[in-house]
């Protein structure tokens, strides 16, 4: 393949004066360690790469429109801190008909669409956990659910607004974490039953005939006494605490033949459902019954070289630069007379 000149896009949001809210990804004001590493590794494997910021203004749009690449890498989260409009972000690298890695506009919309998401699984026979949506005094229910549930936005990514608090026991708690939803992000609040369990990720890799990688565990077992076994924020961003050193991802050996089958079918399922490209995670809760739970697909997943996604992938022999140069390929294949 002919060596190209790469924009690595990602978002910056925040100011370092600003507190950071509850639920919410920390401050970015400087390409994070997974900008760094992709960058790093597309120079490795003889690229020329280039950072492209978007910090929400229009100006950062214009620069990105006259920005001169053969590929864009979108590791984009956001636009201004909204975590919803990673699928604009998308959509006007569209209409500049510029070629990028990863989920285009219509599979970030459906991923990031929870309850539309759930419904589409259903449509295709994929088990998601029983849930409900609220907003605004409407409710749209899907079936009958008992308690615990936990409590997220409909429409967030990245384990935003779900925290230990979100697993409601009572119809008080229920209440007020849905009020809290409703306060804090404009947001209908999706309802779904809680599964106990393990939580298990799966990587897809590919676009016609998507591979799926080996299950990598994140081990919930050493949170604090009393607190819900979930990946929430506290898991996901609070840096030093306990809740974040002592959940660390690792490959499990127990998992049985015939349930690492399940697991790749029905995560290159999900992944197809959602329409997405060149790379995904798909999220599991594995119930004591052997039940497979899909509770969410990730387009883009973080890509750091000691995450999930690039953990499997080493299982499977790939570095972490073969990886990135993977989705490169993966990405320029999509495209009529790419590289030309």
């Amino acid at each position: 393949m002919a060596k190209l000149r790469i924009g690595v896009l990602y978002d910056y949001w925040w100011g370092e004066d600003e507190e950071r809210a509850e639920g919410t990804r920390p401050k970015r004001k400087a390409p994070d360690e997974d900008v760094q590493a992709v960058y790093e590794a597309l120079k490795e494997t003889g690229h020329s790469p280039v950072f492209l910021r978007l910090d929400g203004t229009r100006e950062s749009l214009v620069e990105l429109a006259h920005s001169e690449t053969d590929l864009i890498f979108n590791l984009v989260e956001s636009f201004g801190g909204d975590d919803t409009q990673d699928s604009d972000v998308a959509g006007l690298l569209e209409m500049l008909r510029r070629r990028f890695t990863g989920a285009g506009s219509q599979g970030l919309h459906l991923a990031q669409d929870k309850a539309l998401a759930k419904k589409i699984f259903a449509f295709h026979g994929i088990h998601t956990p029983y849930f409900a949506t609220v907003f605004r005094g409407r409710t749209e229910t899907a079936q009958d659910m008992e308690f615990p549930v936990i409590v997220k936005p409909a429409a967030e990514d990245g384990s935003i607004g779900i925290h230990f608090g979100a697993v409601c026991t009572s119809i008080k708690e229920l209440m007020e974490r849905i009020d809290y939803i409703h306060a804090e992000f404009d947001s209908p609040a999706l309802i779904e039953e809680y599964i106990e369990g393990r939580e298990l990720y799966v990587g897809v890799l590919g676009n016609e005939k998507p591979e799926a990688l080996p299950a990598v565990e994140l081990d919930l077992s050493k949170l604090p006494q009393g607190v819900p076994r979930i990946a929430g924020t506290e898991v996901k961003w609070e840096e030093g605490t306990e809740a974040y050193e002592k959940t660390q991802p690792f490959v499990p050996a127990d998992l049985d033949e015939e349930l690492r089958a399940r697991l790749s079918a029905t995560a290159v399922q999900a992944y197809q459902a959602l329409k997405l490209s060149d790379y995904g995670r798909i999220d599991f809760r594995l119930a004591p019954d052997g039940t497979l739970h899909v509770l969410e697909v990730n387009p883009n997943p973080y890509l750091l070289p000691d995450a999930e996604f690039a953990m499997a992938a080493k299982k499977t022999g790939r570095s972490y630069p073969d990886l990135v140069n993977e989705i490169v390929e993966l990405a320029l294949a999509r495209y009529p007379n790419a590289g030309s």
